[in-house]
């Protein structure tokens, strides 16, 4: 199967029912996207494919022949960090840091649909992301901050 995975092309030869989460970390050496249910509840796997929000470890590899991936080591680089992940940062989200890639693929995606969120729409938004140091409040104003610094640009 191809897949182009953060601007990458790669040819995977593994079984179609493998989830695309360990074609990442373990084929590609990608490891952003974490494990952490294996049943698409806590949302530490969470990539974007063709521009959506999955759970990547319960997307199989087989349904995604051709399918553009973006994981967080693609959204942006030190010194060119995306508005969301310098909303991070400057809000200091993260405490553990096991679920922050998930959370800022979530987040990332939801400004993408909608630039102006309140409150309720990024608790609905992140529910399905689960951060089990509970800094959801410092994730809410990391999102409002980046939603402010993208309106800007």
């Amino acid at each position: 199967m191809r897949l182009i995975v953060n601007g990458t092309e790669h040819t995977v030869d593994v079984e179609p029912q493998m989830p695309l989460l360990w074609v990442l970390r373990d084929v590609l050496n990608i490891t952003g996207p974490k494990y952490g249910c294996g049943i698409a509840q806590c949302g530490a796997c969470t990539v974007h494919i063709d521009g959506m929000a999955v759970r990547s470890c319960q997307a199989m590899i087989g349904d995604l022949d051709g399918a553009q991936v973006m994981t967080i080591e693609g959204l942006g680089q030190p010194g060119s960090l995306h508005a969301v992940q310098q909303a991070w940062v400057d809000t200091q989200v993260a405490q553990c840091g096991y679920c922050q890639g998930g959370q800022i693929m979530q987040a990332v995606s939801l400004l993408d649909t909608n630039p102006d969120p309140t409150d309720d729409d990024i608790d609905a938004a992140m529910s399905g992301n689960l951060c089990r140091c509970g800094t959801y409040p410092r994730i809410r104003a990391a999102v409002h901050a980046a939603a402010a610094k993208l309106k800007g640009a």
